[in-house]
């Protein structure tokens, strides 16, 4: 059995309800059998449990984060009894989402509650859908009509968007759908990124790729909550044009490893992603050569509504790469003011990793 668990995240009022439809319609035509664990801050809510009718916001914090991680236990393992091929679970808002509740000390003592990590919540989920809510953009469809457990007004919304997101920041597959565009094809592009994660049907993504001046790092994080990560990978020969690349991902000392196909076809980029374990991962690694692996730290950042990949290398004091990527081919970057560019460095091989990982090797 294939089973996927994703999360459906967004600000109030960003169109998740009806997203859940769409994805049920989409990919059960596409074979999937599809879950969805609805949202426990909802359920309390509208059932009368709240931060306000509980003794503190850490008492009700405490409670919601158990009964949501205990429904998806049990969803998985009513899942594993069924008579499917391919699983989608998908959780209305996931752990992680809890903590843009809570401040550092509530949410601490949360993890200390329950015995887990942050990055072991982060890591329970395969990829992150952040739906941006109405109230940036699109003010005028921000609505409480169908949510009676929505409290938030448009500007406090902005804020929830804006904190959700860097909570999941540094999550290997954290794609964010704005509003760029109106609720049906905000939603399209939803079941797109979806259908790509999966490897059915792929979107057509465009990546942008800027060459620019090394930025205050540590400006970065505190100004928009950059995440840092630290990435090994190394290339497999090609086969039947497929790219093959092996990478480990750590942050906080947490690692997941992956196997990555890449294609182009038309111009777009199509990815494919297996997850490892350390074993397999190390056994691939030695079949892959004698070339020592590139590494890299990543920082993960948002900025009007658009996620940034900033990758700085070892044998680069004075340079890095920024990346973006699209819908559209010819979609609009806003890239943010402390960032200065040196130029675009989109399409030119010199700056792909499989070529930096060649070209540096005796600094690798």
């Amino acid at each position: 059995m294939e089973l996927t668990k994703i999360v459906i995240t967004g600000g109030p009022s960003a169109g998740k309800t009806t997203a859940m439809s769409w994805i049920q319609n989409a990919f059960t035509k596409l074979g999937y059998t599809v879950l969805f664990i609805p949202e426990t801050a909802t359920e309390f809510i509208s059932g009368g449990v709240a931060p306000w009718t509980c003794g503190t916001n850490l008492e009700y914090q405490k409670v919601q984060m158990r009964l949501q991680l205990e429904k998806e236990r049990l969803f998985e393992q009513a899942a594993r009894t069924m008579r499917a091929e391919k699983i989608l679970l998908v959780c209305d808002r996931g752990a992680i989402d809890n903590k843009a509740y809570m401040d550092d000390a509530e949410f601490s003592a949360v993890l200390a509650d329950i015995g887990m990590t942050e990055e072991e919540l982060k890591l329970r989920y395969a990829a992150v859908f952040h739906l941006v809510t109405a109230a940036k953009g699109a003010e005028e469809f921000y609505t409480y009509a169908n949510n009676a457990a929505r409290y938030e007004s448009v500007s406090q919304a902005v804020v929830m968007d804006d904190r959700l997101i860097e909570c999941w920041g540094g999550h290997p597959h954290l794609y964010i759908i704005d509003n760029s565009v109106e609720l049906r094809e905000k939603l399209r592009n939803l079941i797109v990124r979806i259908a790509g994660f999966l490897g059915v049907d792929p979107p057509a993504d465009y990546e942008r790729k800027f060459l620019i001046a090394m930025p205050d790092l540590e400006a970065l994080v505190r100004t928009y909550g950059a995440r840092r990560v630290e990435i090994e990978q190394a290339y497999l020969p090609t086969v039947d044009g497929e790219q093959l690349r092996l990478r480990k991902w750590v942050e906080d000392d947490h690692a997941i490893y992956y196997k990555t196909r890449k294609r182009r076809v038309n111009g777009s980029r199509i990815e494919v992603e297996e997850r490892l374990t350390q074993k397999v991962y190390s056994h691939l690694l030695e079949e892959a050569g004698a070339e020592p692996p590139l590494r890299k730290i990543r920082y993960s950042l948002s900025y009007q509504k658009q996620l940034f990949q900033l990758d700085v290398y070892p044998f680069w004091d004075d340079r890095a790469v920024l990346k973006i990527e699209l819908d559209e081919k010819d979609g609009e970057v806003a890239i943010p003011p402390e960032l200065h560019v040196l130029r675009e460095v989109t399409g030119e091989p010199e700056y792909k990793d499989a070529v930096l990982a060649v070209d540096h090797r005796e600094e690798l």
